[in-house]
């Protein structure tokens, strides 16, 4: 058995809503069906009134409704009354028909987003380092937009197969030989119509990844555009939007190429058959006493509104196939089979009592590509412990792996004994903070990025956090103190500033673990002393581990663990490992003789 479309799931609690749609819709075009037998009854009264009066056979309804008891012109006004009545109260069904597939449709697009948002939140980083950053914003803004067009075009497709069936029941009580001959001739008519349909379904799916490139490649231009400017790549960066555009736009083109061709060669082939149907009738029906006249006007004028809602329905199948490469995209991306997630653990973590400990770890992003091999160590409570190693050693690696951002390939992370995959990932993190060189600060409050995440903090609180992270001052210096937006990525801060704040969040949620992630590498002299003054009061009494670039912020670790190619290669004191005059000695001569480690 194939398995449900994840599209199809997230509008299952709307099929009541879709039924109610149905049901009001069908009623509208059985009203509007039949009209057309009115429309024949008052031709009859207008044309020939000494003719005997139309009858349905329902007693009641022909002597009061259609008045066959009265006098012609009687009968003239009560059928032009229910032709009044038919008309208004179709429109009404067909209204609250709409309003409810426009309710299912506004609940599939809201469902959709939530699953892809829920998506975002439980797809691991190893899934992240797979796709770009503007082609899932792509996929969630743009590409469930142009699934709500699908739907809305499907809601048409559904509207006019009613009408359609409505007609052609009241087309088969005026002619069954009629009927019969337009129901093949426009299925052959379908036929050659699918065919286009396939070649635009063809097309969407590469506009949809034209358009994924094209998301992808302004978001990146936007989030680098001072490096880019710094390098002066304008140019560079023009011919490569230019390219992809180019790209899109043929693609879009040959897309539109047959969707575009589907409704007028319709029309014209349904016109065809049109004439074909009047000269046949004419010539072999009316001529023979087969059909009287007014049933063939009758007919014609159920036909003549028919042939625009085929065209139309047939333009519908066109869109929804246009952006069948929509679909797929979000379908793909709500997939879980193919997708990696971290198994939650079933114990709340209770803190440290003892120690955490690394045990034969290794792990690689990629197969065959091993960033850590075969890591021991192992941290007491309340000690710090500084990894350092060049840059793509594995020192972050390290510390992901114990955020349980990813699960190490073989080897296991212990707590007091409890491998780390044991507890609940909410009550593991809530008791970690990291600073990180790349802090990030979200556009909004000062006060709302300290306390990021918390509920029910008074502001005595932020306050004292902010001062603890030696970043009051600068603070209630703002426009708006602790009410400053602080704009994208913290734009209005800077470097030590932005450290400063996510100390003070660290210091806020009160971690028993803390992760420093080279926070003070990328900060001058004096932003450097700052925050080294507010990292030294956060690690009071907490578990640290710091990868540190400037050795000089991990002189007083109670550890160090020197890391090359994913190994453990030294392990010691400061000082026990500059006298072995190891690789640890090498980093501390060139910091000493360069200022930095590289």
């Amino acid at each position: 058995m194939s398995k449900k479309s994840s599209i199809v799931k997230a509008f299952q609690p709307f099929y009541p809503i879709a039924a109610i749609a149905v049901i009001f819709t069908l009623v509208g075009a059985i009203l509007e069906a039949c009209g057309v037998g009115l429309i024949a009854s008052l031709l009859q009264g207008l044309t020939n009134p000494e003719q005997s009066p139309f009858q349905t056979g329902i007693g009641w309804f022909d002597v009061w409704f259609l008045g066959t008891k009265s006098n012609a012109m009687q009968r003239v006004y009560r059928v032009s009354g229910l032709i009044l009545a038919t008309v208004w109260a179709r429109s009404i069904f067909s209204y609250f028909g709409r309003y409810c597939a426009k309710l299912c449709e506004a609940g599939l697009i809201d469902a959709l987003r939530r699953k892809l948002f829920n998506q975002f939140e439980q797809m691991s980083l190893k899934e992240y380092s797979k796709s770009r950053s503007g082609e899932l914003i792509n996929i969630f803004c743009a590409e469930v937009s142009q699934i709500s067009i699908a739907f809305n075009e499907i809601i048409n497709f559904v509207t006019k197969s009613c009408i359609i069936f409505a007609y052609a029941l009241a087309m088969c009580l005026i002619s069954p030989q009629l009927t019969l001959a337009i129901v093949l001739l426009f299925g052959l008519l379908a036929a050659g119509a699918a065919n286009l349909i396939r070649r635009v379904r063809t097309a969407s799916f590469e506009v949809t990844a034209y358009n994924n490139d094209l998301s992808s490649a302004m978001v990146e231009f936007i989030n680098g555009i001072k490096t880019v400017k710094a390098f002066w790549t304008q140019d560079y960066e023009r011919k490569r939007f230019e390219e992809i555009a180019q790209h899109y736009k043929q693609a879009w083109l040959r897309s539109h190429l047959f969707s575009s061709m589907v409704q007028p060669v319709v029309e014209a082939i349904a016109t065809t058959i049109l004439i074909g149907v009047i000269l046949v009738s004419v010539s072999l029906l009316v001529s023979r006493g087969q059909l009287h006249i007014i049933s063939l006007l009758a007919f014609l004028f159920a036909l003549f509104r028919l042939l625009p809602i085929i065209a139309h329905i047939n333009s519908s199948w066109g869109i929804i196939a246009t952006h069948s490469g929509s679909i797929n995209i979000v379908e793909r991306l709500l997939q879980t089979e193919d997708k990696v997630y971290l198994q939650d653990g079933n114990l709340e973590f209770p803190g440290i009592e003892r120690k955490i400990e690394f045990v034969d770890i290794s792990f690689g992003y990629t197969p065959n590509q091993p960033v850590l091999q075969n890591i021991n160590f192992t941290i007491e409570r309340g000690q710090m412990l500084a990894l350092v190693g060049a840059s793509g050693s594995g020192k972050t690696t390290l510390a992901d792996l114990l955020m349980r951002f990813y699960e190490p390939t073989s080897g296991g992370i212990f707590i007091d004994g409890m491998e780390l995959s044991q507890y609940k990932l909410a009550s593991l993190r809530h008791s970690i903070a990291v600073v990180s060189q790349d802090t990030f600060i979200f556009n909004t409050s000062v006060r709302n990025n300290i306390a990021y995440g918390l509920n029910n903090i008074d502001d005595r609180a932020i306050s004292e956090a902010a001062k603890q992270a030696n970043a009051l001052e600068f603070i209630l210096n703002l426009p708006d103190k602790f009410d400053t937006k602080l704009g994208d990525r913290g734009v209005l801060l800077s470097g030590g500033q932005r450290q400063r704040i996510a100390i003070a969040r660290a210091l806020l949620r009160n971690p028993e673990i803390l992760i420093l992630d080279e926070a003070t590498s990328a900060l001058d002299s004096v932003s450097e002393r700052l925050v080294q003054e507010s990292l030294e009061k956060l690690a009071q009494g907490r578990t640290t581990i710091a990868i540190a670039h400037r050795l000089s912020t991990i002189f007083r670790a109670d550890k160090i663990i020197v890391i090359e190619e994913g190994r453990v290669i030294e392990e010691g004191k400061y000082q026990e490992l500059v006298e072995k005059r190891g690789k640890f000695w090498k980093y501390h001569q060139m910091q000493h003789d360069f200022g930095q480690v590289n």
